[in-house]
Order: structure tokens, then C-alpha cells, then sequence
């Protein structure tokens, strides 16, 4: 049976190689499709195609295979986009939609606007995050995409219609789909695809070029072999990549040389403090990412299966276990060891979802933090005003906690910042702690209705103040004791009912 939503009668696929061949492969099995044209610059791979029932026909004339295809596959190198396009434009049926997969997305753009036109609106830029090391029409696998990115970058007149169509094609072979912007999508693939590639390729001809070459890789480790791996893909085709995302891959390049530069730095002044800011904040966000792709298993389909337990009576239990450390304690362990002048030790550190948010937040915000291991953190202090500008917003998760507390030590810094969270956090009241810092001379605003994003202007010049709770709360009380740190003069609270007194 064929996929809901999408079908073609007539495929032209261009370029059949994996990546091609692949998604054609996989919308056959599925039924979507009904006759497949296919062409290759390489005659063998047109046979090989044919041979393995990926496409029925195939011609040496490009544009004999895309007459009267109404949907049409670019699958060729960055490059011959442009040549391929004049090839096929004049043969493009009115109907057709046409999309391609290539890595970068704004030399194709311009490409399209060039031979077809400002106006045309059936060409959908689209980029599958997906590949292997195999590579050719043998290596072609149906389900190659399954659980799999595709961004799509439609232009500004790409039609809707369009869009849809080839969005349902790329869903028809299990692929997560995705819109993004051309300019963020070369942005974000030149950091995250293109610079690592280029670093391989250095990486390895640096060190093919020293004289005792074979020695460093007959006792290179798996590390290395892991990293350069993808040096052994197709140096045209990255020649070509490189060349065509030129200006967003030497920003980003730019960026990663002026890092290096502060980390030889680090390493050539013995600052061990700093190198391990550098480490521990890698490896938060490595693990943060290692956690997103785990959540990708939540997204298949769940299953209902019943299973019948019998329990009975066994012998006592001994032994010994560890007590979950206090959230709220843990939370202000890191805020304030955060603020301390010197090293602070914290043994019994909740490693909740919540406290982590707090932890990241601080190291965002310049402190170097090791651990969590086994409920022990260090905390290298940075002092009163060592804070530094975080590069974005703070996310802090579903973390009420964090986000007022922090709310009143961000009153006090020098620079602007903004908190965000998740949608569960994003309902919750913030006007509470923006009322009393208000009174004490912060620039606090909130989204409607008073609640996040909190946005938090630096520099402001603070007052102390007499804050009578017009409820029970230790957060709104902790926001107000924290703030009064940075402010000119006595603060105090007063509450009409006891509250936790972690802060004070």
C-alpha cells in the first residue's frame, strides 16, 4: 500500500548515487511512486540502477528524463547544480515540483533564481542529514532516511503547494522534516558539518606531512580514528561544499581559531582553572546533546503490551544506598558557591533535571564548575561581580527555582540577560519577582500575563528596600535577599508565614 499523502506518477531522479537512489529506492517499496527515470554521468550506474529495480528507464539526455516527470530529485554534486538546471530547464514540464539535496543552500538558491527566474516557485531546497560510508547504487537503502532529519529551505515565492509535496515525499520514507531559513541552515551546517570535516582533513595532512608520520598512525588510538574518520570522504565533493558555504565556513572557522588561541594560551600559562572551565563546559554540552539524540527513541510509535507480575514474600533486605540530596539546597549551593571568592565543595548535590538547569546557568555565565559526580560538585567561584554575559539565553528547563532566584541575582549584573524554559515553565508566574525588583530599581519585563521570558536589563543601579510578601514564598523572599547583594543600603522581607530558610 502507498504512503499516506504522497505519490508520483512520474520520477526523475539526477544523481545516482547513494543519497539518490536511496530516497527513489525508498519510495518504491513504499508504493509511491509509479515509473522512475533516472540519469548518471557514469552509463554503469544507469545500468546498475535499472538492474537493482530502483528506476525502469534511463537515457544519456537529462532533459529526456525529466520530460513529463512531475516530480524531479537534483541528487549531484554543490557545483553541477547550476549546469544541471540549464540542462533540464527548457524539458520541465509547468507541473513539475523540483528539489534537490545538497548540503548547502544558498549558492543553490541563487543557481534557481538564475536559470529559472526570480518567480520560479516549484523548486524546494531540501538537505537530508543522513549518509554512509558506502557510497554508489549498490549502497542504496530504503531506509536510510527513517527517524532521520531533512531541513527544507523554501524560497520566499516558493509555493505552499510545492513545499507540502516535497515535504510529504521526504515523510513518505520516514524522515523527521524540518523547515529552516537558507541563510540559518548554511549557518548552522557550517558549524556542525563543515568545519568538523575541515578540521579532519587538516588534522590528518598536518600530521601525514611530519617525518615520523608512520608512527603517529600506527599508534594513532580510536579517538583519533573516530574523529578523522570522515577525511576519508570525497575530497571533490568537499572541495566544492567548502567553497560554495565560503563565507559562513570562515566565520565560523574564525571563531573556532580565536578559541584555540585562548586554549593554547591556557595550556602555555598552566591555568588550570580555566583549562577545566573549558573541558567541564564541553562535556556538559556533549552530554546534553547525546541526550537530545536519546530522546529520538520517544518519537517511534509506543506499543501496548500487558504483562502479568506475581509477587511474593522474599527474605529482609540490607544493604546500603545513598539519600537524594535537597533540591532546594542544591540549587543554592551552586548559586552562591558560584559567588564565592575561592574553591567551594558540595558533597549530597541532587543531580535532578532542575539543579543541573542552575549548574548550566552559572557555566554559561563564566564559572568553572567540575562534576556532577556521584552528588559531588566543585565550584570555582568567580566573586560578587566575576559573572560574565552569557552567549545567549539561559535555558533553564522546567526550573521555577532557578529562574527566580536567578532573577534576582541578574538584577545586580552588568549585563543584559534573558531566561527562558520549556512550555510547562513558560505558564508560570513571574510577576512576583519582577513586582519587588521593580521597587528596587531593576528593568525587569516578562511576556504576557507576567510570565517567561524574563528579560533583565544590566546595569542597573539598585536600591535596598523593605519588602513586605504579600504571600508565603521563599523563592520571591530568596529573589529579594539575592538582589540585595548588588543594592545600595538594608534589604529585608518581611513574610506573613514562616518559609524555608535555605537562602538566609
Amino acid at each position: 500500500m502507498p504512503a499516506v499523502g504522497f505519490h508520483s506518477a512520474r520520477l526523475a531522479v539526477i544523481g545516482l548515487g547513494l543519497i539518490g537512489c536511496s530516497w527513489a529506492k525508498g519510495l518504491r517499496v513504499r508504493g509511491c511512486v509509479g515509473h522512475v527515470s533516472g540519469y548518471d554521468l557514469n552509463p554503469e550506474s544507469m545500468r546498475l540502477a535499472q538492474e537493482q529495480g530502483i528506476i525502469d528507464a534511463f537515457s544519456s539526455d537529462v532533459a529526456e528524463v525529466v520530460r513529463d516527470a512531475d516530480f524531479i530529485i537534483i541528487s549531484v554534486p554543490i557545483m553541477a547544480i547550476r549546469s544541471t538546471l540549464e540542462a533540464i530547464r527548457q524539458a520541465v514540464s509547468d507541473f513539475a515540483v523540483i528539489t534537490d539535496v545538497g548540503s548547502v543552500k544558498g549558492s543553490v538558491a541563487m543557481d534557481v533564481q538564475a536559470v529559472f527566474g526570480e518567480t520560479f516557485d516549484r523548486f524546494v531546497p531540501g538537505h537530508p542529514i543522513a549518509g554512509s560510508e558506502k557510497a554508489g547504487v549498490l549502497a542504496a537503502n530504503e531506509d536510510l532516511y527513517v527517524c532521520h532529519k531533512v531541513i527544507l529551505t523554501p524560497l520566499p515565492v516558493t509555493s505552499e503547494l510545492a513545499s507540502k509535496r516535497v515535504e510529504l515525499a521526504w515523510q513518505a520514507v520516514g524522515a523527521d522534516v524540518e523547515l529552516m531559513s537558507v541563510a540559518h541552515h548554511d549557518e548552522v551546517l557550517a558549524a556542525t558539518s563543515h568545519l568538523p570535516h575541515l578540521l579532519a582533513y587538516s588534522l590528518v595532512d598536518t600530521l601525514a606531512n611530519t617525518h615520523e608520520n608512520k608512527e603517529i598512525f600506527n599508534y594513532a588510538a580510536g579517538g583519533f580514528r573516530d574523529f578523522t574518520r570522515i577525511a576519508a570522504s570525497s575530497p571533490v565533493m568537499w572541495r566544492d561544499i567548502f567553497s560554495a558555504n565560503k563565507r559562513e565556513l570562515l566565520k565560523t572557522l574564525d571563531l573556532f581559531s580565536e578559541d584555540l588561541t585562548r586554549l593554547r594560551t591556557l595550556i602555555e600559562q598552566e591555568d588550570s582553572t580555566g583549562l577545566m572551565g573549558v573541558l567541564t563546559r564541553a562535556k556538559a554540552a556533549r552530554d546534553h546533546f547525546s541526550n537530545i539524540l536519546a530522546r529520538r527513541a520517544y518519537m517511534e510509535p509506543m506499543k501496548t503490551t500487558s504483562v502479568t507480575y506475581t509477587a511474593s514474600a522474599g527474605q529482609p533486605l540490607t544493604g546500603q544506598f545513598r539519600v537524594p540530596g535537597d533540591k532546594s539546597v542544591s540549587h543554592r549551593s551552586i548559586m552562591l558557591g558560584s559567588l564565592a571568592n575561592g574553591t567551594t565543595e558540595v558533597t549530597g548535590f541532587l543531580e535532578g533535571e532542575d539543579s543541573l538547569a542552575t549548574l548550566q546557568a552559572f557555566r554559561d555565565m563564566g564559572v568553572v564548575i567540575e562534576g556532577p559526580d556521584n552528588g559531588r560538585v566543585v565550584i570555582h567561584g568567580v566573586g560578587l561581580h566575576g559573572l560574565q554575559a552569557p552567549p545567549g539565553a539561559l535555558y533553564l528547563g522546567n526550573s521555577g527555582t532557578s529562574m527566580r532566584l536567578l532573577a534576582g541575582l541578574m538584577a545586580g549584573q552588568s549585563f543584559d540577560v534573558e531566561m527562558t524554559g520549556d512550555e510547562s515553565l513558560s505558564k508560570r508566574p513571574m510577576k512576583r519577582v519582577a513586582d519587588p525588583l521593580g521597587q528596587m530599581g531593576a528593568e525587569v519585563s516578562t511576556a504576557e500575563g507576567g510570565r517567561p521570558p524574563l528579560k533583565v536589563k544590566g546595569g542597573s543601579t539598585l536600591k535596598g528596600i523593605h519588602y513586605d510578601l504579600p504571600k508565603a514564598s521563599a523563592q520571591v523572599k530568596s529573589c529579594v535577599l539575592l538582589a540585595g547583594l548588588y543594592a545600595d543600603g538594608e534589604t529585608s522581607v518581611t513574610e506573613p508565614a514562616p518559609t524555608r530558610d535555605h537562602t538566609e
